[in-house]
C-alpha cells in the first residue's frame, strides 16, 4: 500500500535524505526536529572533524539535488562544515519546502485505537495510521501518518559512567557538573585544572588529543580495558582514525606530561568536596580517589526506545538496535564501519509494518555506522520510482 503520508523523525543528515527520497518517489512528507534548526546534534559537534572525505558523506540523492554546488573533494569535513556546506543548502531546497517543522519533538508513536500488545502481525494493525504526539511552540498536538522513518540518531542519549553501564554512585546528583559532549579546542580556559576523562572509544580518544594540546589542562584517563587496542583497524582505510589510534597510543605510552591513562580503571563513585568532585576509581591496585575540577564523560551513545514504546518493535538484548540488523551487524563481526553488510529491506523491518528506524539509532550500541550507511537505508525503505 503506497503511504498517504510519511513521518520523519529527525532533520540530520538521514533524515533530510529521507525526506529529499520521499520527496522524489512523490510521497507527501513531514520532517520534525525537535532542535531549532536542521542538524541540531552535528551542531554540537560542530567543531570535530569526521574521518570520511566529502564522497563518504553525500547521498547520490543530495548529489543529484544540489548539482554542481555538491561538496566534493578529498577533504574530511568537521560537523560545521558539515551543516554549512550540505545539511543548510539541502534543507534550503524547493523539493523540501514546507517540509520541515523545527522545535517540535516527537515525543511518542501509536497505532490509532490500538494498544502494544493487540494485533500482533495482522492486517487490521497495519492498516492502522500511526498517531504522534508532538510538543511544539503552541504546545502539545497529535498527527498522523502511514509511514514512519525514525532517524533521530542517539547523540542525545549518553551512557552512563559507572561500571557495567549504570550510572555510578552519585553519578546522577552530579550530572550538572558531568560534560558528555566533545570539548572544543578552541575554548581551553573552558578545561583549565584536571579534567577526568571516563571512555575509550574514538570520542574519548578525541578528546584526549585535543587536551593533551591545552597547556594549563591536565587529563587523568579512565580506561575500562586492561590492555586496550584504542580501536585499531588492520591496514585502515582511513588516515585521520588511523592516527587518533597513533595519537592514543602514544599517550598511554607517556608522550604527553599532562596525560594520565589509567588502563583497567572504572568509575566507582562522585561526590561534591568544596568547588572540586572527588572520583572513586577501581583499578588493578584496589580502590583509589582522585579529586578532579572537571568530568568529561564520553562512553558512548544509545538508542532512545522511550518513543516506540507503544509499538511492536523487537530490539536486541545486547545492542538495542533492532533486531533483525543487529543480528547481522553482528554475525559480521566487524569493527570497522568501511566494511559493513548491506541492510536489505528484510533485515530493516520491524514486527511493527511501516515503523523503520534508520540511521545511527538503528546500531544501537554498535559504533561502526557510517553516514552512507543510513543514505543506504533509506534507499531500501524509499526506492527511486522507475523512470516511465
Amino acid at each position: 500500500m503506497t503511504p498517504r503520508h510519511v513521518a520523519v523523525l529527525g532533520a540530520g543528515p538521514i533524515g533530510l535524505d529521507a525526506a529529499l527520497a520521499c520527496a522524489d518517489a512523490g510521497l507527501p512528507v513531514t520532517v520534525y526536529e525537535a532542535g531549532p534548526t536542521v542538524a541540531a546534534h552535528v551542531r554540537d559537534w560542530g567543531h570535530v572533524r569526521l574521518f570520511t572525505p566529502w564522497e563518504l558523506n553525500l547521498s547520490p540523492r543530495m548529489r543529484a539535488h544540489l548539482g554542481p554546488h555538491a561538496p566534493e573533494g578529498d577533504a574530511c569535513p568537521t560537523g560545521a562544515e558539515l551543516t554549512r556546506h550540505l545539511l543548510e543548502p539541502l534543507a534550503e531546497l524547493p523539493a523540501l519546502a514546507g517540509s520541515i517543522t523545527p522545535r517540535t519533538r516527537v515525543v511518542a508513536v501509536a497505532r490509532e485505537g490500538l494498544l502494544k500488545h493487540e494485533h500482533i502481525g495482522t492486517r487490521q494493525r497495519a492498516a492502522a495510521p500511526f498517531r504522534l504526539l508532538l510538543d511544539g511552540p503552541a504546545g502539545e498536538r497529535y498527527a498522523h501518518a502511514d509511514l514512519v522513518l525514525d532517524c533521530t540518531g542517539s547523540y542525545a542519549h549518553p551512557n552512563p559512567l559507572g561500571d557495567g553501564g549504570i550510572p555510578a554512585l552519585g553519578e546522577r546528583a552530579l550530572a550538572h557538573r558531568i560534560t558528555r559532549t566533545l570539548p572544543d579546542p578552541a575554548a581551553p580556559d573552558r578545561w583549565r585544572g584536571t579534567v577526568l576523562l571516563i571512555g575509550a572509544g574514538k570520542s574519548a580518544q578525541t578528546a584526549a588529543r585535543d587536551l593533551a594540546g591545552m597547556p594549563d589542562t591536565r587529563v587523568e584517563w579512565a580506561v575500562r580495558a586492561t590492555r586496550p587496542d584504542w580501536g585499531e583497524i588492520p591496514d585502515d582505510q582511513l588516515p585521520e582514525r588511523r592516527r587518533l589510534v597513533d595519537t592514543s597510543r602514544a599517550l598511554a605510552s607517556g608522550a604527553c606530561d599532562r596525560v594520565r591513562v589509567h588502563t583497567g580503571t572504572r568509575l566507582t563513585a562522585l561526590r561534591q568536596d568544596g568547588r572540586s568532585i572527588r572520583a572513586t576509581l577501581t583499578t588493578p591496585a584496589g580502590l583509589r580517589e582522585l579529586l578532579c575540577d572537571h568530568v568529561l564523560g564520553l562512553t558512548g551513545y544509545g538508542a532512545d526506545s522511550a518513543v516506540h514504546r507503544q509499538l511492536q518493535i523487537h530490539e536486541c538484548y545486547a545492542t538495542a538496535a533492532p533486531m533483525n540488523l543487529s543480528a547481522t551487524l553482528l554475525g559480521a563481526a566487524g569493527g570497522d564501519c568501511l566494511a559493513q553488510p548491506p541492510a536489505g529491506l528484510d533485515t530493516l523491518r520491524n514486527p511493527e509494518p511501516g515503523y523503520y528506524i534508520l540511521g545511527a539509532k538503528s546500531y544501537g550500541r554498535l559504533s561502526t555506522f557510517l553516514l552512507r550507511t543510513g543514505y543506504a537505508q533509506v534507499t531500501e525503505v524509499i526506492p527511486p520510482r522507475r523512470a516511465q
